[in-house]
C-alpha cells in the first residue's frame, strides 16, 4: 500500500517541477513557434519566453509569479490507497510544505471573504479528481492554473440544432474574446457533451495530453487541427502583441450528452503549459517526470 509520507514528497516534488520548468513538449513547441515566426515583435516575445524557461530552470525559480492554485489529477489502481482520507491529507501537506519550500505564491482565499490562509490550502483547494484503472500502480499528475488562463475559461448550452458549426464558432469566439490575456500562445482545452459540468471538467482534463498528440478518433482529431489552425489565423500572436502563432495545440475531448442539450467548454492553459507527473508503486518505487 502507499504510504501518506511518500505522498507527501511526491507533491512537494511535484510542484517544484511544475513550477520551475516547462515540459519537454512544451519547449519543443515553444521552439518550433519562434522558427515560424517571421517578424520582430512575435519573434521577440517567443525569445523572451525561452529565456524566462532557462533562467527559471537554472535558478530553481517559478517560470511566473502566478504560481496557480493545485489541481490533481490521481490515476490508476486506486486499490493501493488504504485511505482515501489520509491520502487527501497528504497532499495537502505537500501543497502547504510546497507554498513554504519553493516558494510558491498564496493564491487560495474565500471567495467571499478573500480571506487567505496563506499556505494554498481550504475548501476545495487543492482540487483532486480520480480517474480509476487497472495499472499497477497510482500516478498523481500535477496541474497548477494560474489566473491568467483560467479566468479565460467559458462554457455554453448550445442547442443541438447548432450542432457542429455553433460549436466551432463558439470556441474561436472565446479565443478572440480572450486576446493576449491568458498569455499567448496557448493550449485550449475544449470539452463537447456531457453536463455543464461535465463538460468543463473534460475540457481541463484534456489538457494534460501532450503537445502534438491527436485524439484518437479520426473526426475529433480532424477537429482539433481545424480549430488550431482557425486560431492561428486570427494574427492575436505571442502575449496578444501579434504574429503567427497564437495557440500550441488544441484538445478536444468529449461525452455523450441529454438529446435536448449541447454544452461546449473552453478551458486555456498559459504558454508555460505547467504539469509534472509520478508514478507510485505498491513497493515504494517512484518514477517523476514532467509533462
Amino acid at each position: 500500500m502507499i504510504q501518506k509520507e511518500t505522498v507527501t514528497k511526491v507533491v512537494v516534488d511535484l510542484l517544484r517541477m511544475a513550477s520551475t520548468g516547462s515540459p519537454p513538449d512544451v519547449v519543443r513547441a515553444l521552439e518550433e513557434a519562434y522558427e515560424r515566426e517571421d517578424s520582430e515583435v512575435p519573434k521577440m516575445q517567443m525569445k523572451a519566453i525561452m529565456k524566462n524557461i532557462e533562467l527559471a530552470k537554472s535558478e530553481g525559480l517559478p517560470l511566473c509569479q502566478d504560481t496557480g492554485v493545485h489541481i490533481f489529477f490521481v490515476k490508476g489502481n486506486l486499490r493501493l490507497i488504504p485511505s482515501f482520507s489520509e491520502f487527501e491529507k497528504a497532499i495537502r501537506k505537500g501543497v502547504e510544505k510546497a507554498t513554504e519550500e519553493v516558494p510558491l505564491r498564496p493564491n487560495a482565499v474565500h471567495p467571499i471573504t478573500r480571506k487567505n490562509p496563506g499556505n494554498n490550502i481550504g475548501k476545495g483547494m487543492p482540487a483532486i479528481n480520480y480517474i480509476p484503472t487497472d495499472d499497477p500502480y497510482v500516478e498523481i499528475i500535477a496541474f497548477p492554473k494560474g489566473a491568467g488562463s483560467e479566468n479565460m475559461s467559458f462554457m455554453k448550452m448550445l442547442t443541438p440544432s447548432q450542432g457542429l458549426k455553433g460549436i466551432k464558432e463558439f470556441v474561436l469566439d472565446c479565443v478572440i474574446r480572450s486576446g493576449g490575456k491568458p498569455c499567448t500562445p496557448t493550449v485550449i482545452g475544449v470539452g463537447i457533451g456531457g453536463t455543464s459540468d461535465i463538460a468543463m471538467h473534460i475540457a481541463k482534463e484534456s489538457l494534460l495530453r501532450p503537445i502534438g498528440e491527436r485524439h484518437p478518433e479520426k473526426d475529433i482529431a480532424e477537429l482539433e487541427e481545424e480549430l488550431m489552425k482557425a486560431m492561428n489565423e486570427t494574427g492575436i500572436g505571442p502575449m496578444g502583441l501579434g504574429g503567427k502563432t497564437t495557440v500550441l495545440d488544441v484538445k478536444v475531448e468529449y461525452a455523450y450528452c441529454h438529446t435536448a442539450s449541447l454544452p461546449v467548454a473552453v478551458n486555456t492553459q498559459c504558454w508555460t503549459g505547467r504539469r509534472a507527473r509520478a508514478k507510485i508503486y505498491e513497493d515504494g518505487r517512484i518514477e517523476e517526470m514532467e509533462g
